[in-house]
């Protein structure tokens, strides 16, 4: 952090002089009465009210600026929750947990770890916890990570000494339940809502799945909270938006990172492979499909788009409410992705791989929910949808886990936010060009294995569609986070 001394053009020497700069936490904002300055860095000036304002993320600047500049200033702004002393219990740290937290420590607590599912950033998290040893606010995604983050913190924290250790009471904030504490776990939606009061009472927030934060509205919690100390926890940082890239702004940039195959060349993780099986489409699917991509293309080309990018398909999404060449555009293309992604090939090539890993407890993947019931419907496999009940999903999950199911089918709702039990065999039957969504799926099975196995993970895609390109583009983002050597292409049909 460069600080600037204050200069003459900072100050309104019209004003009084024996005036101090007052500091109050407002809604969210640091508010800066009674002062002779008309300049902060991070501030605002309102000439009518003659105050200073400046989001509660500039707080630490702001002090230091003022102390800096040998400037007298009372701040009201800090309203911490009082807390007992932290000590940690029964959680050792391996190697790269301890370099993650020191090299926080060196950036003045302040950046990101990046670490594939499994690795143990929960652990990273509850360490920063015991080292500021005060306030803190963990901020999470789901009501499920609500609840696996609190339990975490209640198993290897306590208070007090070694002649009288206390369990920690955990505050949560989310899914119905409004308890502040010294440490308190809130989900991103509660955060959002409460910042504007709360922003002032936490030194220390932590943001899991922190590639969450920069979504616009989300980006406000790092904004409103004067929180000092930050730690952005996720195991894929970079965003298809670029907006990852205010990160760094709100809560400091990455500080240590580690992929997959190095965690699983030191048997942190698993040994993996990742299998890629191409499969035809029957006659009727192949020819449906190029009359749809077809008319999908020449829709683009009637329409002055000379690509099918990312950015066309966003402004073809917009037109299609008033335009009828954009509004069939977008239908061909639709039909043309359901044929190549719910193939029969596919569900014919799955029943084989099932049928040859009978034992191996198996998670399948899908784009939609869809596939998810006709899979489910098929082969008589439990399923896990947005839609599915808590009552059931954990029913479903304890049968995955005691052995009860060895195959559960899903969306897109287990990659990331909910427990999974050890899995060694993972089916992608559809999915997105997104790299952080293949590295989450392969994370549910890269847990170690008691009797040494690999852990594989199968793609199956459609030849002769755009598939291929969607494959190939989340493969290249996966080797751009890991250094992954364990990819191999091969042939279904």
């Amino acid at each position: 952090m460069i600080i600037v001394i204050l200069s003459k053009n900072d100050i309104d020497l019209s004003s009084n002089s024996s005036l101090k700069p007052k500091l109050f936490f407002d809604k969210g904002t640091i508010r800066i009465e009674d002062s002779k300055l008309i300049r902060i860095p991070g501030t605002k000036y309102d000439d009518r009210s003659k105050i200073l304002r400046s989001y509660g993320l500039n707080y630490s600047e702001i002090v230091e600026y003022l102390k800096k500049s040998d400037l007298d200033f009372v701040d009201h702004v800090p309203n911490f929750i009082p807390s007992s002393v932290f000590q940690m219990r029964d959680l050792e740290l391996r190697d790269y947990q301890q370099q993650a937290i020191q090299n926080w420590e060196k950036s003045s607590m302040r950046g990101c770890v990046v670490l594939p599912t499994g690795a143990g950033k929960t652990a990273i998290g509850i360490k920063a916890i015991q080292k500021i040893n005060a306030s803190a606010l963990v901020v999470v995604p789901t009501i499920d990570l609500m609840e696996q983050w609190a339990n975490n913190i209640s198993k290897y924290l306590s208070i007090g000494n070694n002649q009288n250790v206390k369990n920690i009471h955990i505050g949560k904030l989310g899914g119905g339940e409004d308890d502040l504490q010294a440490i308190t776990v809130a989900t991103y939606d509660s955060a959002y809502i409460r910042a504007p009061a709360i922003g002032n009472q936490f030194k220390l927030i932590i943001f899991d799945e922190v590639h969450h934060l920069p979504a616009p509205g989300y980006r406000s919690i790092a904004e409103q909270f004067i929180a000092p100390y930050r730690l952005g926890l996720t195991a894929t940082i970079e965003r298809e938006d670029e907006l990852h890239d205010l990160i760094p702004y709100l809560t400091g940039g990455v500080v240590f990172r580690l992929g997959s195959q190095e965690l699983s060349d030191q048997k942190y993780l698993a040994e993996y492979t990742i299998d890629r099986i191409q499969v035809n489409l029957t006659p009727e699917e192949q020819k449906e499909y190029e009359t749809n991509h077809v008319k999908f293309l020449t829709s683009l080309r009637q329409l002055g788009f000379k690509v099918p990018s990312m950015y066309n398909l966003k402004r073809l999404i917009m037109m299609s409410n008033k335009n009828k060449i954009a509004r069939d555009a977008m239908l061909a293309r639709n039909k043309a992705n359901d044929i190549a992604l719910n193939s029969k090939a596919k569900i014919d090539e799955l029943q084989k791989i099932l049928q040859q890993n009978k034992n191996s407890k198996t998670i399948i993947f899908t784009q939609n929910n869809k596939m998810v019931y006709a899979l489910s419907n098929r082969f008589l496999i439990p399923y896990i949808t947005y839609k599915t009940i808590k009552e059931e999903r954990r029913d479903v999950l304890d049968g995955f886990k005691s052995g009860r199911y060895n195959a559960v089918v899903t969306s897109k709702v287990l990659d990331e936010g909910v427990d999974v039990p050890d899995a060694e065999l993972g089916i992608i039957m559809s999915g997105t060009g997104s790299g952080r969504e293949l590295i989450q799926r392969l994370g549910r099975i890269l847990r170690p294995k008691q009797d040494g196995r690999k852990a594989r993970l199968v793609e199956l895609v459609s030849r002769h569609t755009r598939e291929t390109n969607t494959s190939a583009k989340r493969i290249t983002a996966l080797k751009k986070n890991s250094t992954t050597d364990g990819y191999s292409s091969s042939h279904g049909n």
